[in-house]
């Protein structure tokens, strides 16, 4: 499965717990030495470069992941990121162009490589982290949640689709306030996607809450 972006503590969390798990974990990040961290801490994942925002580069990881794995099961989508603040005026072109980027861009390269496979697994699995933001969106944040909208939204397509021709797979939306302090409850959530029982739906929008406290 793919891990993307793996050099985050979050990604790293997770990547942790699923190779853990016995998952073979493909950990994809844009800088080099980050990845090399990543691998040096789980030993048993393959680390990727990629900068997910072109789809070029993420047609060429495709290719290369194909050739050298085969089709994945599982594409964790943790790449994130956050600018805002000075109301609706404040919200300015190169943070929109930042996070459509990021958080969107990064998103739909990714799925439009890897969703076949998706659909061709046994147990097919796409999970996305989101915010608790859109239930009560701030002008300070509106380029934020808007992305993250967008994001939602992308994902419920693909659910759709799961349900119409893969009733086997199924994709989840994580929520959070602030993702600082919950990596290892995710990386749990996560791990335990492919335990659930995927006709029961092939969406689901999941709070993430730290059960330690």
């Amino acid at each position: 499965m793919i891990i993307a972006v793996a050099t985050s503590a979050a990604g790293i969390a997770v990547s942790a717990e699923l190779a853990a798990a016995g998952a073979r974990v493909l950990a994809v990040g844009s800088n080099a030495e980050r990845v090399r961290t990543l691998t040096d801490q789980v030993p048993d994942a393959v680390g990727y470069v990629c900068d997910l925002s072109r789809f070029d580069e993420v047609t060429g990881l495709g290719e290369r992941i194909h050739t050298e794995h085969g089709r994945i099961d599982g594409l964790i989508h943790l790449v994130g990121g956050w600018r805002g603040g000075g109301g609706l005026a404040g919200q300015t072109d190169q943070d929109w162009q930042f996070l459509h980027s990021r958080v969107f861009t990064t998103l739909r390269n990714t799925t439009r490589v890897f969703v076949d496979d998706l659909h061709a697994s046994d147990a097919g699995r796409l999970a996305i982290v989101s915010t608790t933001t859109l239930d009560r969106p701030t002008p300070g944040g509106a380029n934020y949640a808007a992305v993250k909208a967008a994001a939602e939204t992308w994902v419920r397509a693909i659910a759709n689709g799961f349900e119409k021709s893969a009733p086997a797979a199924s994709a989840t939306i994580f929520v959070v306030r602030s993702l600082d302090g919950l990596e290892s409850r995710l990386a749990t959530e996560v791990t335990a996607l492919w335990d659930a029982d995927a006709a029961s739906g092939s969406l689901s929008r999941v709070p993430l809450v730290d059960t330690a406290n």
